[in-house]
């Protein structure tokens, strides 16, 4: 039975992490991280090459394949002063991320501002070169809003979409606690091999240690993979400041699932199902509270913060869940899902698909601690005690985990 989460007393997911344990770079290799296994409550020391012998064949590994976009864009006033735009998702002439940045000028953008009291009125202006063109890009403030501003971006070439702005002005936005700037090296490393589908302003990170040759000894052992796309927001930074966690918002993702996918998810509704990363797991598990609201007649594919705590009386079984997906999409003549969730994994939550999670070491009082907790319960104690006494290295850049959850 699924509990309300709300009057948790955020406290009890805190811990001392020390700055030198965040690792502020990647190791040279990918899949050169240490992994902590934990199975059946005792938390084992391996190496993340050997995750592919941990896990049973015949199991469904699920990746996030985001793509992190150059979001951040500085630009220089004449007085000297600083300001960055930091976009954080497509408002005009499209809310698509996939549409939006194929979109020529002008677009608006709801962005955080750096230094907005700079800011009072006018363009900012910044010049950069794209192939041969000399391109000015201008950006104006149409709109202040309760959590940023709605930015309208415009430059002189009408051939030249947004993402080769953005790709050619922009930087990448690695996460403030690693507390320097990006180098060029982020462009590549804070990126996973499979990204596909723009929109991120963070990396799905559990996916950051995965190497062909990983992919190859997944394959040779008869694991299956698969992938959807949940664009992650800057959010995920966000810490829970609420005493309680029902005080805390959470932030809206957007969501994008092939049928493929669901149909593959279908096929391993009786097997290991393991989400790569809490952006997969919480994506997976919406796929059930979306079918419920469908049920109920809500077609728009958008599941709330407790949705699967005020909907938790529907006797659904999870394989009825995908079906009644799967028979919509088919009805409407849909390939895929375009949805978005806010949807809350914290202690007292079921989970319906997934058994299991492969990700990052997070950080204190997050809401990423609190799905872990959900999936291992007091064990994530046991586990960061674990991790800090032998050195594992923590956070984006960080080692990995990997969680045994409930059986199905």
């Amino acid at each position: 039975m699924i509990v309300h989460p709300g009057k948790l007393n955020i406290e009890e997911y805190d811990y001392n992490l020390d700055d030198s344990r965040i690792a502020k770079y990647p190791l040279d290799e990918r899949d050169s991280s240490k992994l902590l296994y934990l199975d059946s409550g005792i938390p084992m020391n391996k190496a993340f090459k050997q995750l592919p012998e941990l896990i049973t064949s015949d199991s469904l590994l699920l990746f996030n394949k985001t793509k992190v976009v150059n979001a951040r864009l500085k630009f220089k006033k004449i007085t000297g002063a600083i300001i960055e735009v930091f976009c954080l998702e497509p408002v005009e002439p499209v809310k698509d991320f996939q549409l939006a940045f194929q979109q020529n000028s002008p677009v608006v953008w709801k962005c955080l501002v750096g230094n907005a009291k700079r800011w009072k009125s006018g363009m900012l202006e910044l010049v950069i070169q794209i192939e041969d063109s000399v391109i000015c890009l201008t950006a104006e403030k149409k709109l202040q809003l309760s959590d940023g501003y709605l930015i309208e971006f415009s430059w002189n070439d009408i051939d030249i979409t947004f993402s080769q702005i953005i790709n050619r002005s922009g930087m990448i936005p690695i996460p403030p606690y690693l507390n320097r700037k990006a180098e060029e090296s982020d462009n590549k490393r804070y990126q996973t091999i499979y990204a596909e589908d723009e929109g991120s302003v963070a990396a799905p990170t559990a996916g950051l240690h995965f190497t062909e040759s990983i992919f190859n000894a997944l394959k040779i052992k008869g694991v299956e993979v698969d992938s959807l796309t949940l664009h992650v927001g800057a959010g995920t930074f966000k810490p829970v400041v609420s005493k309680e966690v029902d005080g805390h918002e959470m932030h809206m993702e957007k969501i994008v699932v092939h049928v493929k996918t669901l149909e593959h998810i279908l096929r391993k509704i009786n097997y290991d199902i393991i989400p790569v990363g809490t952006t997969s797991m919480r994506t997976l598990e919406s796929f059930y509270w979306m079918a419920i609201n469908l049920l109920q007649g809500d077609t728009s594919f958008s599941v709330g913060q407790w949705d699967a705590y005020k909907l938790n009386n529907h006797k659904l079984s999870n394989r009825e869940a995908i079906e009644t997906l799967l028979r919509y999409l088919k009805e409407k003549n849909l390939s895929e899902i375009h949805g978005e969730t806010r949807l809350m994994i914290a202690p007292g939550y079921e989970f319906k698909f997934a058994t299991g999670l492969i990700t990052n070491f997070h950080q204190p009082k997050s809401t990423l601690l609190l799905l872990v907790s959900a999936l291992v319960g007091d064990d994530w104690k046991k586990v960061y005690e674990f991790a800090l006494k032998n050195e594992y290295r923590f956070l984006s850049y960080g080692d990995s985990c990997f969680f045994r959850g409930p059986c199905k």
